[in-house]
């Protein structure tokens, strides 16, 4: 997949949303059993919605759009005020597909803030090794290569002379740990199946998954070294939790794109590798198991409904994901109270316009008033967020696990969504 980011300044900015009633889990710590999470607190704002839909005349429509479909389906919708308006089996847990990014980028947008940039950093150790880190930066390319190269040999605005052997360590993650165990074998070849890595040239992938990324990289800076003129370099790897000192000195960083951008390619084009990488930076860990221990943690911590809620990985290709429109349209209402509402809502797709969404509903009412997340692996389509209607917002999940017609079923779900007549009293 071909993307680009727009650049920005530098700049940290971490934010919590509220104050987390509970121990934090450690990363330390391993993989925590689900029973052992605290309970819910009390909701915050109205995430859990009501019990039973308020709506009886959207309710009808909803299931006479869906008609014998009816078990294959779930489909939640909710006011500006949290107030649950309909609801078909929106209790029941489902393979959501792509719709999983939904919760790692409202996760990570929480935690880290909009300003937040991935680093790949030059480091020089004591003994002057060279050591390269990484974050998972999905726009590493070959001119960010080609400035780490031209330091490490020491001809980066330095006045002293190269060394005559220049060791160079690319600090990673152990390769069974570079694809969520659930993906399977045919999606790992493909581009939206790439193996996750902190240094991650091109996101990994070209046409194609890169099924040795490490060993790319390597081969690449070990040309790019000796192109630049280094007659001797030793480019060597070590594990991403290697020793660090104090004494350690940064030579170069180069930042991603901010939060804002990084958002809009997990959702807008739904980039599997960027979502995966914000999960693993959102909760401090690129330990998956713990990742996503932290992230459920999390979503505890929101008051949102959370029965029968699997997180398996931070994309949704990983089919043991599970989650419920009900929890999807919680969440859409959790962050539309959020400090930085406006930037989650910009990330999403837009009907008949942009993103995953440019070709569905060009033409109808939905045009331009439908932003949201698009989901589909085998026998799964997914599509929820936010459609303005002249009577507000209303906050919309909808989940097929086997629909014949999913694109065609949404439409007029959305579509009846916006007749807000069918929620009004009588006069």
């Amino acid at each position: 997949m071909k993307h680009t980011l727009r650049p920005a300044l530098r700049a940290t900015c971490t934010t919590a949303l509220i104050a987390l009633t509970a121990t934090p889990l450690r990363a330390q710590d391993g993989v925590v059993p689900l029973a052992s999470l605290p309970p819910a607190p009390p909701p915050v704002g109205l995430p859990q919605l009501q019990s039973s839909a308020s709506c009886p005349g959207l309710q009808q429509r909803l299931l006479a759009t869906i008609g014998s479909e009816a078990p294959v389906w779930s489909v939640t919708v909710a006011d500006g005020n949290g107030r649950l308006l309909a609801d078909v089996n929106g209790a029941r847990p489902r393979i959501p597909a792509s719709n999983q990014k939904l919760i790692s980028t409202a996760y990570a947008l929480d935690r880290l803030g909009p300003d937040f940039r991935l680093k790949t950093q030059l480091w020089r150790l004591s003994d002057g090794t060279l050591r390269l880190t990484g974050s998972g930066d999905p726009d590493l390319g070959l001119a960010q290569l080609q400035r780490f190269a031209k330091l490490a040999l020491g001809s980066g605005g330095s006045s002293s002379p190269a060394p005559s052997l220049v060791r160079l360590q690319l600090a990673e993650e152990p390769q069974p740990s570079w694809w969520p165990q659930g993906w399977g074998l045919g999606d790992r070849a493909e581009a939206y199946g790439a193996p996750i890595t902190r240094l991650a040239l091109t996101s990994n992938a070209i046409e194609m998954a890169i099924p040795n990324p490490v060993g790319r990289l390597q081969r690449l800076l070990q040309q790019e070294m000796a192109r630049q003129g280094g007659k001797s370099v030793q480019i060597s790897l070590v594990p991403a939790q290697a020793n660090v000192s104090a004494d350690m000195v940064l030579l170069h960083e180069e930042p991603s794109a901010p939060m804002h951008d990084l958002l809009s390619l997990a959702n807008t084009e739904s980039h599997n590798f960027t979502a995966e990488v914000l999960l693993r930076s959102a909760s401090g860990s690129w330990n998956l198991p713990t990742a996503r221990q932290l992230e459920t943690q999390w979503l505890y911590q929101q008051g949102l409904p959370m029965a029968g809620v699997t997180v398996a990985d931070g994309s949704g290709l990983d089919r043991a994901n599970r989650l419920t429109s009900r929890l999807l349209a919680a969440l859409l209402v959790r962050m539309a109270q959020h400090p930085y509402a406006a930037n989650y809502q910009a990330s999403m797709a837009i009907a008949g316009r942009r993103g995953t969404l440019r070709n569905l509903y060009k033409g109808t009412s939905l045009e331009g008033r439908f932003r949201g997340k698009t989901g589909t692996i085998s026998g799964v389509r997914s599509i929820s967020g936010v459609l303005d209607t002249s009577d507000g917002p209303r906050y919309v999940s909808t989940i097929s696990n086997g629909a014949s017609a999913p694109n065609t079923t949404i439409g007029r779900i959305l579509t009846q969504v916006q007749n807000v007549s069918l929620c009004q009293p009588p006069a």
